[in-house]
């Protein structure tokens, strides 16, 4: 006798990664509430005391997002709207917000002042991460350095499209171009997050969507959660389009270096091209997004400068201490994951 077909929201679920070990007691209750139903059980006062940068609110955080995007495995899709765990996320987010603030306090909050030193190569680049990779790093290090950024590039643009509907006119226009392109323009053998797929499987790795959240430190689960928590408030659409900025401005020198790391290396063609493909498009993204998304965003709306300068300002706070993270494991010569990757 043939089985039933499943229902929409099974099959979907079915279709996300699988869910991880919490890393204390609020993602330990995240996970348990997504595993087998019910609210969210944790102690009071717990979101409260909990280290904003720490690994229990990054990844109670980045699993309470997921369900925005691809959910888990064996977990309903009706479970995205759940009040409890809105509620719960609520939290976390303004504890989240509050580090971030407090840790850009002093920065400049126009955007000519924000964006003025990202738009000049620096003279020193030792504390540049794709400088390390690209003049030093091991094949290792590039194994690692891929295995974390896939938590973004697999997902690559997503948190970004939130943003479109809350534009207009020029602005939504300039910004819906570069999706397309991030998307492919038409071709699913050009999608981005496609293209990093591949460099994965040069460099040995699992393409799999979300296969390294469990290695991912909290450093690196922040620079994600950071893009969701812009994207998933209208609020703070403007903080947003500075967050994307700052990337797609600061992307075409990195992706040079990196696309000069692969080749030293010996990493395959895949793995070569996605950076070179960045280093050519976000050229002509870093152009438009400034003139154009944040030229007609000001236009319509001027008081979110400030927001603007914020988001880049942010971005820029978490890939620094990203950065320190990996600088700091591979200077004492071990692993930046939390748990070494097998050998290629």
């Amino acid at each position: 006798m043939t089985s039933a077909a499943p229902t929409t929201a099974t099959a979907t679920a079915a279709a996300g990664p699988g869910l991880v070990t919490g890393r204390g007691g609020l993602s330990a209750a995240v996970v348990e509430a997504l595993r087998h139903g019910g609210p969210p059980q944790y102690a009071p006062g717990a979101v409260l005391k909990a280290d904003p940068w720490g690994e229990d609110l990054q990844l109670a955080l980045y699993l309470l997002y997921e369900l925005h995007y691809r959910g888990f495995a064996g977990v309903d899709d009706e479970r995205e709207w759940d009040p409890d765990l809105l509620r719960l996320r609520q939290a976390l987010e303004a504890r989240f917000l509050h580090a971030l603030r407090t840790g850009v306090s002093g920065t400049p909050t126009s955007v000519e002042e924000t964006f003025a030193p990202l738009l000049v190569e620096p003279l020193d680049l030792s504390g540049s991460l794709s400088h390390r990779l690209a003049t030093r790093g091991e094949l290792w290090q590039l194994r690692e350095y891929a295995a974390l950024r896939s938590l973004y590039h697999l997902k690559e643009a997503d948190p970004h499209v939130w943003v479109i509907p809350r534009l207009t006119g020029r602005a939504k226009a300039a910004m819906a171009a570069i999706e397309y392109d991030e998307f492919g323009a038409g071709h699913p053998d050009r999608i981005h997050a496609r293209l990093f797929g591949a460099l994965m499987s040069d460099l040995g790795l699992d393409p799999a969507y979300g296969r390294y959240l469990d290695q991912a430190p909290a450093p690196l689960l922040a620079t994600v959660n950071l893009m969701s928590l812009f994207g998933l408030h209208r609020a703070l659409r403007g903080a947003l389009v500075g967050h994307f900025a700052c990337l797609e401005v600061t992307s075409s020198p990195g992706s040079r270096r990196l696309a000069t790391a692969m080749r030293r290396c010996g990493a395959g063609p895949a793995a070569q091209h996605f950076y070179t493909e960045h280093v050519e498009a976000d050229a002509v993204h870093e152009h438009v997004v400034r003139h154009d998304v944040i030229g007609g965003l000001l236009t319509d709306e001027p008081h979110l400068e400030p927001d603007i300068a914020f988001g880049c300002a942010a971005t820029l706070l978490l890939e620094d201490r990203l950065t320190d993270h990996l600088h700091t494991a591979w200077e004492q010569g071990h692993s930046a994951l939390r748990t070494p990757l097998p050998a290629a």
